[in-house]
């Protein structure tokens, strides 16, 4: 019997040493996952590389990485998107352009074909998507665009009528008329709706403007992204 009792006490303490040599159970299952699964993520994203949510939410900051966690179809234009539904936001977005006229000369394409405004000197062009000898803006991506242009004439007393084409097709108008005044200028704004590779200029289309444009100006920006 005491061998008995000697062999039933060696195999509870057998199994003692078992339960105190066994892992410890998960606390739960969502956290191992994620643990598990945050170096996956942080490795799709370039070191030191601040991102930043398409839906403009603040981003997660882990171990000085930017992860940003979006919908599985993000938009395809400006963005970097992998299986997981990562998205990363590229400097893109950002599209500005400013030009003006800072001389009287009048290029002989506008009065003799296209009737096109043409600028001389750029002082913004962020995206470079503003050409400058064809004075035509391409959108880079869909969105909300905002346009203005200030139209000088001088000594000039005809009507003109500056318009702003989109696609070949005028927009919104401006007049400048008065006969009284050595300058006048037409000037307008609008937003625009415009898909990618949109062309936008403006474009004479009364009068003339034989006396010069000097300190025209054309710009634009994109709102938001659509």
């Amino acid at each position: 019997m005491s061998a008995a009792i000697r062999s039933g006490g060696g195999a509870a303490l057998g199994m003692g040493r078992r339960r105190r040599g066994a892992l410890p159970e998960p606390a739960g299952g969502c956290s191992c996952c994620l643990a598990a699964a945050l170096p996956l993520l942080l490795l799709l994203l370039p070191a030191g590389c601040p991102v930043r949510a398409q839906n403009d939410t603040e981003p997660i900051v882990l171990e000085g990485k930017c992860l940003v966690v979006c919908d599985s179809s993000p938009s395809a234009d400006g963005a970097i998107t992998s299986s997981l539904g990562i998205s990363v936001r590229s400097g893109s977005a950002k599209v500005a352009f400013s030009a003006t006229r800072s001389t009287n000369h009048e290029p002989s394409e506008m009065s003799n074909r296209t009737m096109t405004i043409y600028f001389d000197q750029v002082l913004v062009n962020i995206g470079n998507h503003f050409d400058l000898t064809s004075s035509i803006f391409v959108a880079p991506r869909k969105g909300i665009y905002s346009f203005s242009f200030h139209v000088v004439k001088v000594y000039n007393r005809q009507t003109i009528q500056v318009s702003l084409m989109q696609n070949g097709y005028p927009v919104i108008s401006a007049f400048a008329g008065d006969q009284d005044v050595t300058r006048e200028a037409a000037s307008n704004g609008v937003l625009l709706l415009m898909e990618r590779e949109d062309k936008v200029h403006l474009k004479l289309e009364r009068g003339n403007l034989m006396g010069g444009w000097k300190y025209s100006t054309f710009s634009g920006f994109l709102v938001f992204p659509l």
